[in-house]
């Protein structure tokens, strides 16, 4: 009789090691420490500033942005996330910014019944284009939102908000530039004479210049062609088809922010890439990271409320890459030195592990970072493998529960980075209280 053998088609075979999405990153420990640490200088300066936190959903309506970014911006004709949901056929996005999901929120919740809001966010956005260096299709953001108030002081705030979280941050090669959109009406008027300034110029722009040239000839002004500079610089300008209004609300934002020490440029070609922003617009800007310079960038959208159907009301806020701004960091600040736990617990038996455990979970519980040595399922392993790894760990101290002073009530204390190694013994009943000198001296 022939002996059995397994199909070939039944063997198993190697899983094909599979691979994150491109431009869509993973952040490892050490570099989530900068993370951390960047969030919680976030944390504390909106506290600072009274702003609050606001968390929406990473997937919206695709309408939201279609509306509130403008059909023919290039986020929303090439850089979205966009699909049909399985179940019920609805067009759905994932964001590609913040704010119009904050104004949708605030919309559907009626946030402003009860007057003005100031609203921060973090989390992640998506946009699908040529990963580059700080600029990557799953990115980060941090934002600040004002809305009810339609006043030039808040405007100054938020861009005294923005720098200040730069000098927070030890940042210093970063410039603000400022510029003024005016009211639609007033942008109609400049509309008209852009374009008829760029039609004198046809053949000297490129194919999207001439694609935008009467959708969005604003854009144009934005190029980072350097064959149309020239057509761009003698170009009519924004600032001076401004009325009474739109010009003081500027000059008075720039008096708040010259009363604060706060230098800036007036550029009269920043546009910004969104159709909702009228009045003020700003960039902070850096000559450190390339052609992506900016880093930080907003302005106000008065009218962006009233178009995803609420009632009319003013708004003002900023968004800035994360991963941009770390870049910088790395760059302008000195190293961060690595986290380690204050004790490394080194436990030479399986049978100590209860107790060794339960003296563990006492010093996390009183604030005491422990890192545990764990084994691998055969023992503990030795002590001298033990110690090298308390050692790598960076902890200031070693527990080592052996047996002999375990069985008296004991646990040795040595220190790790004294370059004596002085150890001594301690009374487990008396851990804590050990645990809160060892607080009160760093």
């Amino acid at each position: 009789m022939s002996e059995n053998k397994p199909a070939a088609s039944s063997q198993l075979t190697k899983p094909t090691k599979l691979v994150g999405v491109k431009g869509m990153n993973d952040i490892l420990p050490p570099d989530s420490a900068r993370w951390e640490w960047f969030e919680d200088k976030v944390r504390q300066l909106m506290a600072r500033y009274a702003y609050r936190n606001i968390r929406t959903p990473i997937v919206e309506p695709t309408a939201l942005f279609v509306r509130g970014l403008g059909e023919v911006t290039d986020i929303v004709e090439k850089e979205m996330y966009s699909f049909d949901d399985r179940l019920n056929g609805e067009a759905l996005t994932l964001r590609p910014e913040c704010t119009a999901g904050v104004v949708r929120a605030v919309v559907e919740h009626n946030l402003l019944y009860e007057g003005g809001k100031r609203l921060y966010y973090m989390g992640p956005m998506f946009r699908h284009e040529r990963p580059q260096r700080g600029r990557y299709r799953q990115f980060h953001q941090v934002g600040a939102e004002v809305l009810g108030f339609g006043g030039p002081e808040v405007d100054a705030e938020l861009i005294l908000l923005a720098s200040a979280l730069f000098k927070e941050l030890g940042l210093t090669d970063i410039r603000l530039e400022l510029n003024s959109l005016g009211q639609p009406n007033e942008r109609l008027a400049h509309r008209a004479a852009l374009i008829a300034h760029l039609e004198q110029h046809l053949d000297l722009l490129d194919e999207e210049a001439k694609r935008r040239l009467h959708t969005n000839p604003l854009r144009i002004l934005d190029t980072k062609n350097p064959a149309l500079k020239e057509v761009v610089e003698s170009a009519p300008q924004l600032l001076d088809f401004l009325g009474e209004a739109s010009m003081a609300h500027f000059n008075a934002l720039r008096a708040m922010l010259d009363a604060n020490g706060l230098a800036y440029t007036i550029n009269p070609r920043l546009v910004r890439g969104m159709d909702y922003y009228n009045l003020t617009v700003f960039e902070f800007i850096t000559d450190s990271l390339g052609s992506q310079g900016t880093v930080c960038g907003g302005g106000r959208y008065d009218y962006l409320i009233e178009q995803v159907g609420g009632k009319s009301a003013p708004a003002v806020g900023w968004g800035l890459g994360i991963e941009r701004l770390l870049e910088l960091v790395k760059e302008q600040s000195e190293p961060m030195a690595a986290l380690a736990p204050d004790v490394y617990a080194i436990i030479p038996d399986v049978a100590s592990l209860p107790l060794a455990l339960q003296v563990i979970e006492t010093l996390r519980a009183v604030g005491v970072a422990v890192q545990m040595h764990a084994g691998s399922g055969e023992g503990m392993g030795s002590m001298k493998s033990q110690f090298k790894k308390a050692d790598a760990s960076g902890a200031t101290f070693g527990l080592i529960f052996g047996a002999d002073e375990m069985a008296s009530g004991q646990v040795t204390v040595k220190s790790l980075r004294d370059g004596v190694g002085a150890q001594r013994l301690q009374d487990l009943a008396l851990v804590a209280d050990w645990a809160h000198t060892l607080q009160s001296t760093h």
